[in-house]
């Protein structure tokens, strides 16, 4: 006990947790979570219950998803050029109209699609335009030693809020029906926005200190490379964008579609849930591990041996012995792929210079979000004609061998742990030395979900993390909670995310 006191105490003096803004930022992403796992069971349950049926649900489903997509790169532009924090603040309260109108809507009858569907729109714009400002935040609040530890400490509040949410929602719903429900979200985007407006980077660390980071005006401080240039020769992020399409690709089709299919004809619908739950509760675990091991010089052999790590793990899943070998199987792939995304984003978010972050996540977002329709209409036709059991270790090797085939370039092999570009191995050119001040300075942002993913809007059964990056990273609402489901940031789970 006393020990545990005396790490409480150590934690709010140094680290993540002594940074005002980062405790702030946790308290608004648990909320955050809640409410949007809240609507993630009030939205179906709602339209279910009336006439409309799965035809209006896929309707309205698609009114929030294509939006969302379409203004993700809009997201990122917007965020590198005024700052993440009021993009945010922004998106959190045209979000928090949005749903309330929806509750009060649903509380004095059954919604139309007409009523149903702008604010689907509104919602997946604000979403899109969310997710890649949200990525700014962490690097904007937290000294580049404790990013690691911070996106850890973040993604863990984001999975316990995906634990809490989904009973909280079926409770409220199960007893006052969906517009209370609505409601709570519709609160939840409130409290965000009222954390996103006290928060203040760099207000607890006098600017331009050693490791602390300096809010400056956004795209504002040293010379440095452009967009244009870093696409061109950020070499680093050509692997990055390889790596997530590919395990993306084999990753979504096999959880989503494979996954299901393989319970339905073994398990039944309680071990699914058990696998599920599984999912979720290694994914937490990993992400501790990350929060609690000490950082690592070169994140690449880390990363590709949790690969390898993972690839073994899926593929093993439809032959381990039943449901107890499946959930153990589950539950190691989670945990190293919770860990991985942690690495991901965190190499990400210091290499990137701290203009572009917004541009180069929204991005890495495209390249998550963009495979899944593929991967899940690839795996359903596969499914059907193949059986579910082949999916899982085809999926598990394109996992570990895209990553290792990663190792064979030299970007990414020689990445130390703090370079940024310009610095680090095959990265590219040289970028303009830049003084102490503007080396430290990201772009304010705040709050984090995907994903995996969204105001939530249920998976299809449908955002971070993939084998992948994003992305999900952490700020209120920015993290994509869709279920248990996605482990890490490389994967679409953005269909409901945390981050709204």
């Amino acid at each position: 006990m006393a020990a545990a006191a005396h790490r409480f105490r150590t934690a709010r003096v140094s680290g993540p947790m002594s940074v005002r803004g980062f405790r702030l930022l946790l308290a608004g992403q648990l909320s955050s979570t809640v409410g949007d796992y809240c609507y993630a069971v009030a939205l179906p349950w709602l339209i279910l219950s009336g006439d409309g049926g799965p035809v209006l649900l896929g309707t309205v489903l698609a009114c929030y998803g294509i939006p969302r997509v379409v203004t993700i790169p809009l997201g990122g532009v917007v965020a590198d050029r005024f700052g993440g924090r009021p993009v945010m603040l922004v998106a959190d309260v045209v979000r928090a109209v949005a749903v309330g109108f929806l509750a009060l809507v649903t509380l004095n009858g059954t919604p139309t699609l007409a009523q149903l569907a702008p604010v689907a729109m509104v919602l997946g714009a604000s979403s899109g335009v969310f997710i890649p400002s949200s990525y700014t935040l962490l690097p904007a609040l937290l000294p580049r030693e404790d990013l690691g530890r911070g996106n850890a400490l973040s993604t863990m509040v984001n999975q316990v809020g995906g634990l809490l949410g989904p009973t909280a929602g079926g409770l409220l719903v199960a007893g006052f029906g969906a517009g209370p429900a609505l409601a709570a979200d519709a609160v939840s985007f409130l409290v965000s926005a009222g954390v996103l407006f006290r928060m203040r980077t760099g207000a607890d660390a006098a600017p331009g200190t050693a490791g602390a980071p300096a809010d400056a005006a956004p795209g504002k401080g040293a010379a440095g490379p452009s967009f244009v240039e870093l696409l061109r020769n950020g070499r680093l992020l050509h692997v990055v964008l390889v790596v997530a399409l590919v395990c993306n690709l084999a990753f979504n089709g096999t959880i989503e579609v494979a996954l299901p299919g393989l319970a339905h004809a073994r398990m039944g619908a309680t071990g699914y849930g058990v696998l599920l739950t599984c999912l979720s509760l290694g994914g937490l675990a990993g992400s501790l591990l990350a929060a609690r091991v000490r950082t690592v010089t070169s994140p690449a052999y880390l990363f590709a041996g949790l690969a390898v790590v993972m690839g073994v793990a899926l593929a093993a899943v439809p032959y381990a012995g039943g449901l107890a070998g499946a959930a153990v199987s589950i539950c190691v792939y989670a945990v190293a792929s919770g860990w991985q995304n942690i690495v991901a984003v965190t190499m990400l978010q210091v290499w990137t210079p701290p203009a572009l972050i917004g541009r180069v996540m929204s991005l890495v977002m495209l390249a998550v979000m963009g495979t899944f329709p593929i991967s899940v209409a690839v795996a359903g036709f596969g499914v059907r004609h193949l059986g579910a059991a082949p999916f899982f270790p085809v999926a598990g090797a394109a996992i570990s061998l895209a990553v290792l085939g990663a190792l064979t370039q030299k970007a990414f092999r020689g990445y130390r742990t703090g370079s940024e570009y310009g610095s680090d191995a095959g990265s590219g050119p040289p970028a303009p030395k830049a003084t102490p001040a503007a080396h430290t300075t990201r772009a304010a942002a705040t709050a984090l979900a995907e994903a995996t993913a969204p105001a939530p809007v249920p998976p299809a059964p449908d955002p971070p993390v993939p084998t992948t990056p994003v992305p999900t990273t952490p700020a209120p609402r920015a993290t994509a909670p869709p279920a248990a489901r996605s482990a890490h940031p490389w994967q679409d789970r953005s269909s409901q995310e945390s981050q709204g």
